[in-house]
């Protein structure tokens, strides 16, 4: 295995935080509480636009069989986890070796087949791995090279591929709801999970995405709705946003 800090997109200072909390991704009232929330929206998205576009019966308990995915920075499984119960054949990485223990020690208690690596994306691609969908879902705003990264992930999919990327747009309003009122007011997040000059914005990511030879099919804004408590799709992107892009076919 490549040595994680070997990847010219990893932020050690990045990883350490994480770990320092691994513990906490499954207590859903921890400081991963937000994420707990913020699952659903993510994997009906994930699910209606793979159903889709690989010609699945959404309605099917496992319309996922057949497909080879890729959770980067899985953390501690919180969205591994699903597509494994939605049929796919899945490999989950991280760079910190206690999420993926924690990630391990779960899916052993919910007897699922999941394939965790204490590994990089550019270690992974050096061995030629590919895959039919990657799950890039609040990870790239932690890398230390986005660009690079984005292209790592587009050597990592298969002919007509999809990868899902969620994150934060940087604007003034996101440093205002994501860092000052998650973090500091509302404290859904821990003080300094997010550095808001990290964060990209909805065409900067598209142009790395054209740069890498990924074709964007879809986006969709994130908002939360403070009276259902509820996070949902939305025409707003000026916070949180996800995409999906595919890679050409042969």
């Amino acid at each position: 295995m490549t040595p994680a800090f070997e990847a010219k997109s990893l932020d050690p200072a990045e990883v350490e935080k994480f770990s320092k909390i691994a513990a906490e991704w499954w207590n859903p009232t921890g400081k991963f509480a937000v994420l707990h929330v913020f699952n659903p929206v993510r994997l009906a998205y994930i699910k209606e636009q793979v159903t889709a576009r690989f010609a699945r019966d959404p309605f099917e308990r496992r319309p996922f069989a057949g497909l080879r995915f890729l959770d980067i920075g899985c953390g501690g499984g919180l969205l591994t986890e699903p597509m494994a119960r939605l049929g796919a054949t899945i490999t989950g990485i991280d760079p910190s070796e206690k999420n993926i223990s924690t990630a391990r020690v779960h899916s052993q208690e919910q007897d699922l087949a999941i394939d965790y690596r204490a590994q990089t994306a550019e270690a992974l691609a050096a061995e030629g791995e590919t895959f039919d969908v990657i799950l890039n879902m609040e990870v790239i705003e932690h890398v230390a090279d986005p660009k690079g990264f984005v292209e790592t992930c587009g050597a990592l999919l298969k002919p007509n591929g999809l990868i899902f990327i969620a994150t934060l747009n940087r604007t003034l309003k996101s440093f205002g709801l994501a860092i000052v009122g998650a973090e500091y007011i509302l404290g859904w997040l821990p003080k300094g999970t997010h550095q808001w000059e990290k964060f990209i914005t909805p065409a900067e990511l598209e142009g790395w995405l054209e740069a890498s030879g990924l074709r964007q099919l879809d986006r969709t804004g994130v908002t939360y709705n403070p009276f259902s408590g509820e996070w949902r799709r939305a025409r707003d992107m000026d916070v949180n946003y996800m995409l999906v892009a595919q890679k050409p076919g042969n």
